[in-house]
């Protein structure tokens, strides 16, 4: 297995110390739009002949195929912001490798009535080429980071290992986590973390289909296991909603994210001023994304984890009826700890929890555990493999019973 891996911010470097410990890869590219931010990404590993860093615009599906083809790549990740998506999907086809990312295609709000029905919804670009990617007997396996990603995954071991009915899949992350010495830090990327809160958030019903809802609605206190506890959530536009359906059959599907009464109230702001905006606007003579200029002001998520303290915790909230046939409810999970992903490998919890899941489906598919054609959601492949892998590389997750 040959792999790009494109974008060497926090996600796409936490991936080089993760892999770096596996053997079941030849070449591992690392590129970047900032070559030297992809050489700082390999930058431990100069002894690992398997790591090279390049240079890439992941805005041309030109520049994307013909990297692959220098490197003979066989399968392309995707570490960059969800707006690149299309050109490094297509860029791949062309290129003849598969493809892995962990965000979708973007959605558009229906212009009518956006708080009411889907327009563009996330990963349709993506699901409008599936024949040819299984035509080409090529695999797209899309969302494959940890939410959408593991808690896809948990999902599919709910319905095979857990349930004879499921009434409802919710999606539930939250985190105890803090940044010292600072008002506003996100811990991930605010061009994605924007997008996806102030975009319409979808709910599936089995009887109506998809249909959106008003930004941080339906908020509910969720307790969080291994000592995070109780945090507010709300609903925010997450590709689960758009994948879990398609293969996991449930009567309800909905995401949550503990966001904070503070981090909501800068998101509104941001709104009303316009700051959210990706159009370019002129400002001082020359042509600007708002988006990109709120990105620049902030601190970068990959060099919070000095200063980071806390665990982050993503999971998998399953309720209907069990084997038994008796009611019952489980809380599947993932925790992750920011001192000890700093201290193992340097990189934050966050980040650091994106990018293992990625890392594990590569090698099932190296191994041919995981096989596929077409594009396809971690929902479409055996979740106990996965599971197994996950713990093995060191990273258990959790079950715990009543919710």
């Amino acid at each position: 297995m040959r792999i790009l891996v494109i974008g060497a911010g926090g996600v796409g470097s936490a991936v080089v110390p993760i892999a770096a410990r596996r053997g079941f890869f030849e070449r591992m590219v690392v590129a970047d739009y900032d070559g030297a931010r992809a050489e700082r990404a390999i930058a431990r590993f100069t002894g690992d002949d398997r790591f090279v860093a390049a240079r890439v615009d992941a805005s041309r599906v030109a520049d994307v195929a013909a990297l692959c083809r220098e490197h003979a790549i066989t399968h392309v990740l995707n570490a960059v912001d969800p707006r690149f998506v299309m050109p490094i999907f297509e860029g791949a086809f062309v290129a003849g490798a598969d493809y892995l990312d962990m965000a979708m295609s973007l959605s558009h709000p229906d212009p009518g009535a956006p708080y009411e029905r889907t327009g563009v919804k996330l990963g349709d670009e993506q699901f409008e080429q599936a024949e040819g990617w299984a035509s080409g007997g090529r695999l797209a396996l899309v969302g494959i980071g940890v939410e959408p990603g593991l808690s896809d995954v948990f999902a599919r071991y709910a319905q095979d290992h857990l349930f004879s009915e499921i009434d409802e899949v919710g999606v539930r992350d939250g985190a105890n986590l803090v940044v010292e010495g600072s008002d506003f830090a996100p811990s991930f990327s605010i061009w994605t973390t924007i997008e996806e809160c102030l975009n319409p958030p979808v709910i599936w019903e089995a009887d109506r289909g998809w249909y959106t809802t008003p930004p941080f609605s339906e908020p509910e206190v969720f307790d969080f296991p291994e000592g995070i506890g109780p945090v507010e959530c709300v609903n925010v536009e997450h590709e689960e909603v758009l994948l879990i359906p398609r293969w996991v059959k449930a009567r309800r599907v909905t995401f949550k994210y503990g966001l904070g009464d503070e981090f909501i109230n800068v998101l509104k702001v941001l709104h009303m001023l316009g700051l959210d905006r990706t159009e370019k606007v002129r400002a001082g003579g020359v042509e600007v994304s708002p988006r990109d200029v709120v990105a620049a002001c902030l601190p970068d998520p990959a060099q919070l984890g000095d200063r980071m303290r806390g665990k982050t915790c993503a999971g998998t909230w399953v309720k209907g009826t069990g084997l038994d046939g008796q009611a019952r409810e489980v809380y599947i999970y993932h925790v992750v700890d920011n001192e000890v992903t700093m201290r193992e490998d340097g990189s934050q919890a966050v980040v650091w929890q994106t990018a293992i899941n990625p890392v594990v489906a590569l090698e099932l598919l190296a191994t041919g555990v995981w096989s596929g054609v077409g594009v396809l959601g971690p929902e479409a492949f055996d979740a106990v493999p996965f599971l197994d892998l996950l713990t093995a590389y060191g990273s258990p997750w959790g079950m715990r019973e009543g919710g």
